[in-house]
């Protein structure tokens, strides 16, 4: 059975609910990176976005789309990142409440951001099972909506609102990349640009240290994430279900990169263009630079997609 994704205009009427929630991120260009790259790159700069990451989209669009009954309960959902975040503020914006399980070694600054924006963190012991049983437990117990961080529609309708403001803002791209996770940003980028602009390729970027996503995407079905280990420490997770479709469908390659050259890329975007990223953010510039052959020329929009980075543990 073939799943119904979310058309354009869904995409567009998802970008003007979301609007009191986002910033319309900026473009910025290097002309110091381009002669490195030999290609002239356009980022998409989702590290200035709410919450500093993409996350805000979607979490954003999945509270919006509640009914008034579900919204009296509240949301939940189990994150040790960007969503746990993303999905506290919407709540706070909408003036209902959020329950955040997450594991007992979470970094501390992104529990911080969960508290911050008023959540109601349920710790847990760091494991899948356990992060999916204290959920369900504070589903039974609060009657609030799970919001799932990536493999869900609402989500991916929300973060294909980034690729349609920068296919809007810079229509004339030969390529688009994006990292790979869960496949929540990457299935609604080639979405998006499935609907706006056939012809532009989307690219995907993985750390070699957590490859799910390429090997998935080479043996035709998912591949469970076993044993990650990569700095790139907000692409550790399995690919989704949803988004291995999609990223099927219109997705015409995953790169991979090492952490040697995802820190030297990202060491490249902090020193050339004077801003914060986190390593997750700096693997499409990383897998770029170790394949510039194929990227010779061409005008390439990757999105930086988030800076939430521990400051004291920069890895240069």
């Amino acid at each position: 059975m073939q799943t119904t994704f979310p058309s354009l205009a869904d995409i567009q009427a998802a970008h003007e609910r979301i609007q009191p929630f986002i910033h319309r991120t900026p473009i910025l260009t290097s002309s110091a990176i381009n002669e490195i790259a030999g290609c002239e790159i356009f980022f998409k700069c989702e590290n200035f976005q709410k919450v500093g990451a993409f996350k805000a989209r979607g979490a954003a669009n999945a509270v919006m789309k509640l009914t008034d009954k579900q919204k009296s309960k509240g949301v939940a959902t189990h994150s040790s990142g960007n969503h746990a975040a993303a999905l506290a503020r919407a709540a706070r914006v909408a003036g209902i409440p959020a329950y955040i399980v997450m594991p007992s070694n979470a970094p501390e600054i992104k529990k911080r951001a969960v508290k911050g924006y008023g959540g109601e963190i349920i710790e847990c012991e760091p494991n899948l099972k356990s992060r999916e049983t204290t959920l369900e437990e504070v589903v039974a117990k609060t009657g609030a909506t799970f919001i799932p961080p990536y493999d869900f529609m609402d989500v991916i309708e929300g973060q294909a609102t980034c690729a349609l403001e920068l296919i809007v803002d810079q229509g004339d791209l030969d390529i688009i990349m994006a990292p790979v996770g869960g496949g929540g940003l990457l299935g609604g980028t080639a979405l998006t640009a499935h609907y706006l602009k056939p012809n532009i390729e989307v690219i995907a970027a993985e750390p070699k240290g957590a490859d799910d996503a390429f090997q998935s995407f080479h043996a035709g079905k998912i591949i469970p994430q076993s044993g990650p280990n990569t700095i790139a420490d907000g692409l550790l997770t399995s690919l989704g279900v949803l988004n291995f479709e999609l990223i099927e469908k219109y997705v015409s390659d995953i790169l991979l990169a090492t952490d040697p050259q995802i820190i030297e890329a990202m060491r490249l975007i902090y020193e050339r263009m004077k801003i914060v990223i986190e390593p997750s953010c700096a693997v499409p510039l990383a897998a770029l630079l170790a394949n510039q052959d194929r990227f010779r020329g061409k005008k390439v929009g990757i999105i930086l997609s988030g800076g939430n980075v521990d400051l004291g543990k920069l890895p240069f």
